[in-house]
């Protein structure tokens, strides 16, 4: 089967709808990856999705196919990018590690060192660590808060700042959904004096030439997929609504279809608002897989990345309790969520975005869509059969 550029290209009558929607390439050595992805599409468990692999500089796989929107008119173009959830979280996480890496943090900083209005009810020894491996005890708040005070930030901080933990900070871990962001994009600031998107832009996606944004600029408003949520799609809000330790997730309420609007996209959610390509987080972890430096881009050292990425928490996160493994703001591979390499570090989304790193091997990897799916809480079939795939491919090799 051939591969349909972006540009069009005659296509014989019969190749299947889901092969003319199939744009991009991959390497001969992982050929399978391609037909795994065709088969997503054409078994409707796709509406449309990208999927990338870079290793150094070399791109194995960069697949991008199906549709851009609910009605399935607008087919999915190169230059399409996605709300791509918690990945976002990774982002923010290497940010900090930037600072880290400067000698400007340290994982071990008491927040209150940096950001004195915070040592207010017995917050004063949280560290840095603590709030970026989800184990603060400031997962939600109990005041009632608006998407207005999730985008602006500021109104959520100062909660933040008077509220006392909910559990003794280190004793166990809780996701913080949403207050993740608002806690990490205030240290950041208060250390550096830019905001989390300006860092990101000025640091990272513009150094490494990176389709990657947190406030998307109007410009680039039209190049932003929409997200179709299934039916299922906010079984994870109502459940937390409904759990004493999950409440985080539903002050203020996110609903599923929040990013195809203007107002969250211009916002810098640090929790989860970033848009991005499969190509660029591709590239980007691919840097990270080498250690934090290529012979094109330097980020970090690897002494601070292997601090970023050291484990801080392995077990049962109490608000759900789901598996899972967190380093500094980086998920750790747990239950082969990043393929079969133990060391891989990366983060995954809401509604099944995942980015990641594989140091054994050497690659980046980035897996997007915009149809939202819980697939009945377990994994998430589309994002499994391309890992299997590339991992067969490149044992196979």
């Amino acid at each position: 089967m051939r591969c349909l550029s972006h540009m069009g290209s005659f296509v014989s009558p019969e190749e299947s709808e889901a092969e003319m929607l199939l744009s991009g390439h991959c390497q001969a050595e992982v050929a399978e990856v391609r037909e795994a992805f065709r088969q997503n599409l054409e078994e409707g468990k796709e509406v449309g999705a990208a999927f990338a692999v870079v290793r150094g500089e070399e791109v194995l796989v960069d697949l991008y196919g199906g549709y851009a929107n609910a009605r399935q008119s607008l087919p999915w173009r190169r230059d399409k990018i996605v709300c791509v959830q918690s990945v976002t979280k990774s982002l923010v996480a290497l940010s900090l590690a930037l600072l880290v890496d400067r000698g400007r943090l340290s994982y071990e900083t008491p927040v209150a060192a940096v950001w004195p209005d915070f040592a207010q009810n017995g917050k004063e020894a949280i560290t840095l660590e603590q709030v970026l491996s989800h184990q603060a005890g400031l997962n939600g708040i109990r005041e009632s808060l608006a998407l207005e005070d999730l985008y602006r930030g500021r109104r959520f901080a100062e909660a933040l700042e008077r509220m006392a933990p909910l559990y003794p900070p280190g004793s166990k871990c809780i996701y913080h959904a949403l207050s993740f962001g608002v806690l990490a994009a205030e240290i950041l600031r208060r250390v550096d004096g830019r905001s989390l998107g300006t860092f990101l832009r000025e640091e990272i996606a513009e150094p490494l030439d990176l389709q990657i944004y947190l406030g998307l600029p109007l410009a680039d408003d039209h190049r932003a997929v929409k997200i179709v949520p299934d039916a299922d799609a906010d079984q994870v809000m109502e459940e937390a609504s409904r759990r004493p330790e999950a409440f985080g997730y539903v002050n203020p309420r996110v609903r599923p279809e929040e990013p195809n609007t203007r107002a969250w996209r211009a916002a810098e959610v640090g929790a989860g608002g970033a848009h991005a390509d499969a190509i660029s987080l591709a590239r980007l972890y691919a840097v990270l897989a080498a250690g934090g430096s290529t012979t094109r881009h330097r980020l970090l050292r690897k002494a601070t990345l292997d601090q970023a990425t050291r484990e801080r928490f392995d077990g049962d996160e109490a608000g759900f309790g789901w598996p899972i493994r967190f380093a500094a703001g980086f998920m750790l591979n747990k239950d082969r969520v990043f393929g079969p390499t133990p060391h891989a570090f990366g983060h995954s989304g809401w509604g099944g975005h995942l980015a990641f790193a594989d140091p054994e091997r050497g690659i980046g990897v980035a897996y997007v869509a915009n149809r939202m799916a819980t697939f009945g809480g377990g994994a998430d079939p589309r994002r499994a059969k391309l890992l299997d795939a590339l991992y067969r491919s490149l044992d196979a090799s």
